[in-house]
């Protein structure tokens, strides 16, 4: 078993999208970023290649390549399901929290947790997703961005 560790951040802007765990949010900003922004699925990402000693999301999918200007994270999330696996690793669980004073991710999460799900290929039970704020602290607090950080769990069934 191997365990890794993710953190993303991007800052809130007006004229974009809200995308968090592969799902659109209704909102009057959206994240700013060069793919559609997803901090949920970026830090999961980031810590499902630390848990497999695979280097990080920007080595794989760079913020300078025109290839992933505009993508959507579901991809990326896909592309590291297969990368993972290219070394004999399976997801055993994520747990991930989101930091946002708004809007609320809370009545999201379960459709978060499918469409994750359908993506990697396992039981949504697998992803736990938790929200919470900052009491109105730093940037987070200011509504200036969101952040998300994701623990993993892998398993390597081969050995």
């Amino acid at each position: 078993m191997r365990v890794g560790f993710g953190f993303d951040v991007h800052r809130l802007v007006e004229g974009r999208e809200l995308w968090m765990g592969g799902i659109l949010i209704p909102y009057e900003k959206g994240l700013l970023g060069h793919s559609d922004a997803d901090v949920l699925i970026h830090a999961i990402c980031d810590a499902l290649l630390g848990a497999a000693n695979m280097r990080d999301i920007g080595y794989h999918f760079p913020d300078t390549s025109d290839e992933t200007l505009g993508m959507d994270s579901k991809i990326i999330l896909k592309k590291t399901i297969e990368l993972i696996a290219s070394k004999g690793y399976v997801l055993g669980n994520i747990d991930a929290t989101i930091c946002a004073e708004k809007p609320k991710m809370n009545p999201h999460i379960p459709q978060m947790q499918q469409t994750m799900a359908n993506v990697i290929g396992c039981d949504p039970d697998q992803i736990s997703i938790k929200a919470t704020t900052t009491e109105r602290l730093g940037f987070t607090g200011r509504q200036e961005g969101i952040s998300a950080y994701a623990t993993v769990l892998l398993e390597h069934p081969g050995r």
